[in-house]
C-alpha cells in the first residue's frame, strides 16, 4: 500500500509537470506564417500587427475559360486572387490558372487556347523572381501543351486575414517543436544584442537580417529584423530571361501578353539595384514591380512584404493588382 501512495504521488506530480511544460512550451508551435513556421520563431516575435485591408469575398471569383477577359497563369501570388480583385473590380472577368497545370507557354499555346474557349485579349503571366528563369527555360523548351486538371483551380478562394492575436497560440503542436523555438529565442535574443549583427542562418533555408529602418517598414515585435529565404539570390537575373520572353512572344498571335515577375522579398529589401526589371519594362512593357516595391518602401509602407511571410501582404498585393491594371490598360 505504502508503495502504491508513493508510486501515485509520481504520477501525479510527473503528469503535473508535464502539463506545467506544455502551457509554456506549445503555445510556441504554433505557426501562421511559413517562415516562423520554417525558421521555428514565434509569432510574438516576427507575427504582423498592423491591420490589413478588407476584401470582398465578391471580388474574388474565378470566371470560365469561355467568359474570361483575362487569363491569368501564375504561382502563388496569383493563386489567393487577391491581386486580381484590383482588376474585377473595374469589371475585367478573370481566370486564374496555375503554373501546375499549365506546365508552359509551348509552341502551340495560341491554338490550344482558343480551342478551350478563351476569347479575351490579356493574359497576365506571373512568376517569382526565384523561379522566372525555369519557367521561361521551360516554356521555351516546350513544343505541345498538355494540361494537368487541378481540382482547386475553381475551387472558391477567401480573403486573407485582416489580423491575428500573435499571442493566441494553441496547443496542438508538438511540445519538441516548443522547445526549440523557445532555444531560438534564446539564441537570437544573445546574437541581437551584439552591435556587429548583420544576420543568421537558420534551418530550413532561412536567414534573418537586419533591415536598415527595419521598425518603420515592419509591424512585428523584433522589427529591425526581417526573415528571408537564404536561398534567394543577390546577382542579376540571368539575361537570357529576356531572350525567351522575346521567343514567347512570337507564340502569342492575337494575344497581348502581360509579363509580371515579383521580385523576392529580399530583392526588394536588401538587393534593390537589379536591373532586369527595368529591362522588361522598357522590351516588353512589363509592369515594373521592382520599381514599385522600391516606391512604398521609400514610402515607409509597413508590411508591404509580411514579417512572417515570403508573400506581398493584401497592401502589398493590391498595389501590384494596380500596377497589372494600369499595364493592361496601356496596351
Amino acid at each position: 500500500m505504502k508503495h502504491a501512495k508513493y508510486f501515485s504521488i509520481f504520477v501525479f506530480v510527473a503528469v503535473l509537470g508535464y502539463g506545467a511544460v506544455a502551457f509554456y512550451f506549445l503555445p510556441l508551435a504554433t505557426f501562421q506564417g511559413e517562415l516562423t513556421r520554417m525558421a521555428l520563431l514565434p509569432e510574438t516575435l516576427f507575427g504582423w500587427t498592423k491591420p490589413q485591408p478588407a476584401i470582398d469575398p465578391k471580388w474574388m471569383l474565378q470566371a470560365s475559360m469561355r467568359e474570361a477577359d483575362v487569363l491569368v497563369i501564375g504561382d502563388s501570388f496569383s493563386d489567393s486572387r487577391v491581386w486580381q480583385t484590383v482588376l474585377t473590380q473595374r469589371g475585367l472577368k478573370v481566370r486564374t490558372e496555375s503554373w501546375d497545370s499549365m506546365r508552359g507557354v509551348c509552341a502551340d499555346f495560341t491554338p490550344w487556347l482558343r480551342a478551350q474557349g478563351f476569347a479575351g485579349k490579356y493574359v497576365v503571366f506571373e512568376s517569382i523572381e526565384r523561379n522566372l528563369v525555369d519557367d521561361l527555360s521551360k516554356s521555351d523548351a516546350c513544343q505541345r501543351m498538355q494540361y494537368h486538371p487541378n481540382p482547386r483551380t475553381d475551387t472558391p478562394r477567401f480573403p486573407p486575414a485582416v489580423s491575428f492575436d500573435v499571442n493566441q497560440g494553441n496547443y496542438a503542436g508538438k511540445l519538441s517543436t516548443g522547445i526549440e523555438t523557445q532555444l531560438n529565442v534564446l539564441k537570437y535574443e544573445r546574437l541581437s544584442r551584439s552591435p556587429d549583427f548583420k544576420s543568421w542562418l537558420l534551418p530550413n533555408d532561412v536567414r534573418m537580417a537586419r533591415v536598415p529602418g527595419g521598425c518603420e517598414l515592419f509591424s512585428h515585435a523584433s522589427c529591425n529584423d526581417a526573415l528571408f529565404l537564404s536561398y534567394d539570390k543577390p546577382e542579376e537575373i540571368d539575361a537570357g530571361a529576356l531572350e525567351n520572353i522575346g521567343r514567347l512572344n512570337a507564340r502569342l498571335e492575337g494575344i497581348t501578353p502581360v509579363w509580371v515577375f515579383v521580385p523576392n522579398k529580399s530583392t526588394a529589401y536588401l538587393y534593390p539595384l537589379k536591373q532586369f526589371w527595368n529591362e522588361a519594362e522598357r522590351r516588353f512593357h512589363a509592369p515594373n514591380l521592382l520599381r514599385m516595391t522600391q516606391q512604398a518602401i521609400q514610402a515607409k509602407t509597413v508590411d508591404l512584404y509580411l514579417g512572417n511571410n515570403t508573400h506581398f501582404s493584401t497592401t502589398g498585393y493590391l498595389l501590384m493588382g494596380d500596377e497589372i491594371l494600369k499595364a493592361i490598360q496601356s496596351r
